[in-house]
């Protein structure tokens, strides 16, 4: 297995299977494909490959519009080779390239670069200047150019498509396990620790401030959230809040706190993995110091209750 960050220093694949996308969250139709394009180079005694996108598409063609990604490079590429994926290609998307028609896009990049022997790909991909090229179009060129393409057609959940857009928005609604159906895990973020307030200690709920290692990353909604926490490879439950902490501050600054349950290190500065497991309830502004604690304690035994 092996990455690539330079198209110009690529080696001659063996009758490359290779596949193309963002595959941003990586999940259950993205794996769907990458199952797929394994498969078909076990048969054709080659090699899989993947092609992806550095930074995403949408980032580059619609800078004004808001946009988070739901894993970042490194996680998409660890999981798109965990799938068995021989190779990952990370193509970097540029103005120039943004600008190839859909014609150039599969003789000058996807032919006369990979020599592909079979093409696989979503019923839905769409590639070139203004997204002109599809599955037709790859029809189109196959005989002239040798390759086999094979559509893989939608991936169904309770009815529903699979697409990294209904993935995002069950994010950002705090959906977390819709959104573990469809990715197949739960959705986790990193977050480097740094000093706070320091009220969740004198509460008797001590939290760990967390700032995005990722800063495009999404963030689900304000509210509590029943988590986990992996801090050296060993994984801590807990629970964590998303919000401006209205009770104790009137400051517009939200906040990442993280409470994990059994657990009293000195970790500023270090870097926890949060894997969000369901969404307790939205923020609220108590009347009282002690009616947060005590909605802090039934947080706490709502969140052990569903993390076992």
């Amino acid at each position: 297995m092996a990455i690539f960050y330079d198209i110009k220093e690529l080696p001659a694949f063996n009758n490359a299977v290779i596949t193309v996308g963002t595959f941003d969250g990586v999940h259950k139709g993205h794996r769907a494909i990458l199952d797929e394009v394994v498969k078909h180079a076990t048969w054709a005694k080659g090699e899989s490959v993947l092609l992806t996108f550095e930074p995403h598409p949408r980032k580059l063609l619609f800078p004004d519009q808001p946009f988070g990604i739901i894993t970042p490079l490194q996680k998409k590429i660890q999981l798109i080779t965990d799938s068995g994926i021989d190779h990952v290609v990370v193509v970097p998307f540029t103005k120039d390239f943004a600008r190839l028609s859909a014609k150039e896009y599969i003789e000058n990049f996807m032919v006369n670069i990979f020599h592909p022997h079979c093409i696989i790909i979503g019923y839905d991909h769409r590639f070139g200047n203004d997204r002109k090229g599809d599955i037709k179009l790859l029809e189109e060129f196959a005989p002239l150019y040798n390759y086999e393409l094979i559509e893989i057609p939608p991936q169904m959940i309770d009815e529903a498509t699979v697409s990294s857009t209904k993935v995002r928005n069950a994010i950002t609604d705090g959906r977390m396990e819709d959104a573990c159906q469809m990715l197949d895990r739960n959705y986790s973020l990193k977050g480097t620790v740094v000093h706070g307030n320091k009220l969740g200690r004198t509460l008797g709920y001590p939290t760990a401030n967390l700032h995005p290692v990722e800063p495009e990353q999404i963030i689900p909604s304000l509210g509590i959230y029943a988590i986990r926490a992996m801090f050296q490879s060993k994984i801590y439950e807990g629970m964590l809040s998303i919000g401006f902490n209205p009770t104790v501050s009137d400051k517009m600054e939200r906040r990442i706190e993280a409470n994990l349950f059994e657990f009293d290190q000195d970790i500023y500065a270090e870097t926890l993995e949060i894997i969000f497991v369901k969404k307790l309830r939205e923020e609220q502004k108590f009347d009282s110091i002690d009616a947060l604690i005590q909605q802090l304690h039934n947080d706490k035994e709502l969140s052990l209750s569903i993390l076992s």
